[in-house]
């Protein structure tokens, strides 16, 4: 319940995020059915970086804040095009102090017919949620913990869905119930596209956390993780990952060159990394 993403909005992890999300979002839109994006760990929905927290950290000016910088190439101008609009449109006057969440990002994406259902825990962050989206009907915000949304919230009356997991990784055995609660998820409703955040630090039991994702025996899963750091002499967050269950076809293709773009922008040392592969679904091969 400590956790406040204002310290962290806009960072490098929340590039990967929100980028990948804008392209789920655009994807899912190629029908003219309606769909709903569950977002199970909310936060407040939109940043401003001029605030105290935000200018403590300052991480955002490592993440969006290089990203915004000059020109981009003419096909990462494309693909980044869903996500980047939205912060632009925040911000009609240049630069970068208001930031959207997950819940924003979605919602500023959707047609008429797409619904949010966001669920967020911390009373103030929740209080903040219910402020920005009172009055929209396009939107449902519960006061929830976002656990017990894969079950309670699961299968979408649309029968069409996105599922973001971005959970704040407060405590022991995140891994494990991240892997626990797309199984639940999964179980009620495995035609959604799941989109699952987790941290990369030292010591973090990925190659574990892949495995049990791969028993769940899950058909198609795509994996995509970006570090802008080496983790030698650092504890803290040196890059994040991505799991997608039931990715757009475009996906992969699409992370094959987003990601050595974003290593390259958003590095912060000659460690920097990124991969981009099947856990499921797909051979090595093929991938």
């Amino acid at each position: 319940m400590n956790y406040r993403h204002i310290y962290h909005a806009g960072n490098f992890a929340d590039v990967l995020k929100h980028a990948v999300l804008a392209r789920l979002v655009t994807y899912m839109q190629g029908k003219d059915k309606a769909f709903r994006v569950l977002d199970t760990h909310a936060g407040t929905g939109l940043y401003d970086l001029s605030s105290e927290e935000a200018q403590k950290t300052g991480e955002w000016l490592d993440g969006i804040g290089r990203l915004l910088e000059g020109e981009l190439p003419a096909d990462m101008a494309e693909l980044l095009a869903p996500y980047l609009d939205t912060v632009k449109a925040l911000n009609p006057d240049g630069g970068v102090r208001l930031y959207p969440g997950s819940p924003k990002l979605a919602r500023m994406l959707f047609r008429p017919q797409d619904r949010l259902s966001a669920m967020e825990l911390h009373p103030d962050d929740y209080e903040s949620l219910h402020r920005l989206f009172d009055g929209d009907f396009q939107s449902r915000i519960t006061h929830l913990d976002g656990w017990l949304s894969l079950g309670a919230h699961l299968p979408p009356k649309e029968k069409r869905g996105i599922v973001l997991v971005d959970p704040p990784f407060e405590e022991e055995g995140e891994y494990e119930r991240l892997a626990d609660g797309l199984a639940r998820a999964w179980r009620r409703f495995p035609g959604g596209v799941y989109c699952l955040w987790y941290p990369l630090k030292k010591g973090t039991p990925i190659a574990d956390f892949h495995k049990a994702l791969k028993d769940l025996g899950i058909p198609k899963m795509l994996c995509a993780e970006l570090a802008v750091k080496s983790d030698r002499e650092t504890t803290g967050l040196t890059g994040s990952g991505l799991i997608v269950v039931n990715p757009p076809f475009t996906l992969k293709a699409e992370l094959g060159r987003l990601l050595p773009f974003l290593k390259e922008k958003l590095r912060q040392d000659r460690f920097a990394s990124s991969r981009c592969f099947w856990i499921s679904g797909e051979t090595q091969l093929a991938s």
